[in-house]
């Protein structure tokens, strides 16, 4: 029971985080996405376990956080 309201929870907040995205993140994720970096498919604000990452790259198993002030 607690797994799917951990998968809920992160899908709500993850679609929250997409729709208000940080100045940094707009940006990269411009760079990032339809595959204009280096051909590799990016995901935004992917939930991995209790995590939301920013950006994530499953064929390199690479995970990429954008600091900021949301982190201050």
């Amino acid at each position: 029971m607690e797994e799917k309201f951990l998968y809920s929870y992160n899908t709500v907040m993850a679609r929250k985080l997409r729709k208000e995205q940080t100045a940094a993140e707009k940006i990269l994720w411009e760079r990032l996405r339809n595959r204009k970096f280096m051909n590799e498919k990016f995901k935004r604000q992917h939930s991995i376990n209790s995590y939301i990452t920013d950006f994530y790259c499953y064929a390199h198993r690479l995970i990429v956080e954008v600091d900021g002030s949301i982190h201050d």
